[in-house]
C-alpha cells in the first residue's frame, strides 16, 4: 500500500487545504482474454496494487491534477468544449469528467493529487484504475454519496472510446468498479450481469509476473484483433441468422461452419469461442476449489492465444512455461492484452519462491530486463476511504 499520510501531506502542501481520499484496484484476469469485447465471459479479480487520489473541491470550472509517478500536472476546463485524443494522460482526466457529465453525474472543479503503484503498461488495467479512482472522487466531491457503480465502469469504457482511441470492452472497468474482496467476478460482458466467485484457493495464491515488457504491436494490433473478430462474425451470420457477436457461436456451430471463414479470422474466432467456454468452467472449477482444473484451463487458455489470437510473445512464454513446470504450479497464462505484460500462476504458497527464482533466472539466461513478480489476493473495487 502506499503511504496515505504521506499523499495527503503532499496535497496540502500542493493545494492548501484538507483533501478526501479515494483509490480503484488494477486488475489481473484469471481467464477469458479478448473475449469481453465479443460479449463474452471473463473472469478478472482486483489487486491489491491500487491508484489512490487525495482531492477536494475548488471554487473554479477547472479539474487541476498533479500525478506522483509522473511528476506532470494537467488542467481540464469543464466550461470548456472538450479536446479529445491529444495523446496523453489528460486525455484520461478530460475524457472521465466528460463521460461522467454525459451520464448526468455531478462534477465539479477539484483539486486532485494521485499516485499509484499498479505498474504502467503491464497489462493490469492501470487506466481503468486511473478511471475508476477519477470517477469515484470527482462525484463523491461533486456530493453524490452512492453513485451507480455500473455507470461508472461505462463512463471510464467511455473515456477510453472517445477521447484515448482504445476500442476496449468493459471487463477492466468494470471489475475496478464493483471488484470484491476473496472473489473473483464471473462477468457476462453482453447483460453486465457479475456473479461472485468465491476464490477456494486454499494454500495456493495467485502470482502475477510483470515481464517488464511492451512491444510496439499492442496498441495497434488491439483494434486489428476486434476488427478480425467482427468480420468472423459477418461471415458466420450467412450460416446462423441472427447471429450478434461470437458469444452466440456454439463449439459444435463453431465446427459446422468454420470453413467458410478464411484461415486467419477462423484462427481469432475459434479462441474466442473455446475462451468463453474455458472461462465458465474456470469459473465452476474455482467456486468448487478444483484448482487442478483451473490450471488446466489457465494452460490451453495461453496456448490458444499464443497460437490461434498471435497476442502473446516470447517473454509471456517463457513465464508461463518456466512457472508452469515447477512443482506446486497448477496452471500459468498470459494476462491482458498481450504483446508484452504479465502473466499469471496459481500455485501453492510455498512454491512462490522456487517459481519467482526459476522465472528470473530463465530471463537472466536470455540477457532480459528482470521481471517483477508479486502474490496477490482480490481486493474490493473504486472506495472512498
Amino acid at each position: 500500500m502506499l503511504d496515505i499520510e504521506s499523499l495527503k501531506a503532499q496535497f496540502t502542501a500542493q493545494f492548501s487545504g484538507a483533501p478526501q481520499l479515494f483509490s480503484a484496484p488494477g486488475r489481473v484476469n484469471l481467464i477469458g482474454e479478448h473475449t469481453d469485447y465479443n460479449e463474452g465471459f471473463v473472469l478478472p479479480m482486483a489487486i491489491e496494487r491500487r491508484t489512490y487520489i487525495a482531492g477536494r473541491k475548488n471554487s473554479t470550472s477547472r479539474l487541476r491534477v498533479k500525478s506522483l509517478t509522473l511528476g506532470e500536472t494537467v488542467e481540464v476546463d469543464l466550461a470548456r468544449p472538450g479536446t479529445p485524443r491529444r495523446g496523453s494522460w489528460v486525455d484520461f482526466v478530460e475524457g472521465t469528467a466528460r463521460a461522467l457529465l454525459d451520464r448526468k453525474f455531478p462534477v465539479v472543479g477539484s483539486d486532485l493529487l494521485l499516485d499509484s503503484n499498479v505498474p504502467h503498461g503491464a497489462g493490469l488495467s492501470a487506466s481503468a484504475a486511473l478511471e475508476l479512482a477519477l470517477g469515484i472522487a470527482l462525484v463523491s466531491l461533486a456530493g453524490e454519496t452512492d453513485p451507480d457503480r455500473v455507470q461508472l465502469a461505462l463512463a471510464g469504457q467511455a473515456a477510453e472510446h472517445q477521447y484515448v482511441g482504445t476500442l476496449c470492452g468493459i471487463m477492466d472497468q468494470y471489475i475496478a468498479a464493483l471488484g470484491e474482496r476473496d472473489a473473483a467476478l464471473l462477468i457476462d460482458c453482453r447483460s453486465l450481469e457479475p456473479r461472485r466467485v468465491p476464490l477456494r484457493l486454499g494454500t495456493a495464491r495467485v502470482l502475477v509476473c510483470d515481464t517488464k515488457v511492451k512491444h510496439e504491436l499492442s496498441s495497434s494490433e488491439y483494434n486489428v484483433r476486434r476488427a478480425e473478430c467482427e468480420r468472423g462474425v459477418s461471415i458466420l451470420s450467412e450460416a446462423l441468422p441472427g447471429l450478434r457477436s461470437l458469444r452466440d457461436v456454439s463449439l459444435a456451430d463453431f465446427t459446422t461452419h468454420s470453413s467458410r471463414l478464411p484461415d486467419v479470422i477462423r484462427r481469432r474466432c475459434l479462441h474466442v469461442v473455446t475462451e468463453n467456454a474455458r472461462t465458465l468452467a474456470a469459473a465452476e472449477a474455482l467456486s468448487e476449489g478444483e484448482l487442478g482444473r483451473v490450471g488446466q484451463l489457465m494452460m490451453e487458455s495461453h496456448a490458444s492465444l499464443r497460437d490461434d489470437y498471435q497476442v502473446s510473445c516470447e517473454e509471456l512464454d517463457v513465464a508461463a512455461a518456466v512457472a508452469a513446470a515447477q512443482p506446486g504450479v497448477y496452471g500459468s497464462r498470459m494476462t491482458g492484452g498481450g504483446f508484452g505484460g504479465c502473466t499469471v500462476t496459481l500455485v501453492e504458497e510455498g512454491a512462490v519462491p522456487q517459481v519467482e527464482q526459476a522465472v528470473k533466472g530463465a530471463f537472466l539466461a536470455r540477457g532480459w530486463r528482470e521481471p517483477e513478480l508479486f502474490a496477490t489476493t482480490a481486493c474490493e473495487g473504486a472506495r472512498r476511504h
